[in-house]
């Protein structure tokens, strides 16, 4: 019988960059926070200070890690570590690009030519979430990561297509050693569970 461990897991994305000001792909490209992203990592520690966090890690690409570090200070912890497991998805050639004819030219089944699959990010983010639960069982992590890695992750832990996730919100999940994911609260909003009829 497993041992009955419940890890919580506070995943948030980034906050603002220019390149998401402009609508453009970043991925794996490493886009700094603007003036906008800094404030928008300081109000989130309104909210994330509700909790009692263990510990935080991050993204190694700056945009999260100085999210990572903003929100660390807020509340008075210290970065574990970052976690390049958790960098954003690779787009390949349409990071950089807007949507439209050029992007739409590279698009393929489950993501863009040259980028990393729906499938190899969300498998990645699994194994990330994975490592830092066995690693961090019973405790109360926070996660700085990047939108479409927390998306597709969480997408496929909780086995349901999610929306794209807003900057520095609150996503907040639990992983039971033998239930498995539980999503909690998904862009700052509680999540009802829908009953079909």
């Amino acid at each position: 019988m497993g041992r009955m461990i419940l890890t919580t897991f506070a995943l948030v994305r980034h906050g603002q960059t220019d390149w998401n000001a402009e609508r453009r792909l970043q991925g794996a490209t490493d886009i700094p926070l603007n003036d906008v992203g800094r404030q928008q990592a300081r109000d989130a520690v309104n909210v994330l200070s509700a909790y009692e966090w263990d510990t935080i890690v991050s993204s190694p690409l700056s945009r999260a890690a100085e999210t990572a570090d903003l929100i660390a200070e807020g509340l008075g912890l210290n970065i574990a570590r970052r976690v390049p497991k958790l960098i954003e998805r690779s787009f390949g050639p349409a990071e950089g690009l807007q949507a439209g004819p050029e992007l739409e030219a590279l698009r393929i089944p489950g993501g863009f030519r040259g980028g990393e699959s729906d499938d190899a990010a969300a498998a990645r983010g699994i194994d990330a979430l994975n490592d830092l639960a066995e690693e961090f069982a019973g405790q109360r992590v926070l996660v700085v990561s990047h939108g479409t890695l927390i998306r597709l992750t969480l997408s496929r832990a909780i086995g349901r297509k999610l929306d794209s996730v807003h900057n520095a919100v609150l996503n907040l999940a639990h992983h039971h050693a033998v239930d498995g994911w539980q999503l909690d609260y998904y862009n700052g909003e509680r999540l009802v569970e829908v009953v079909e009829s």
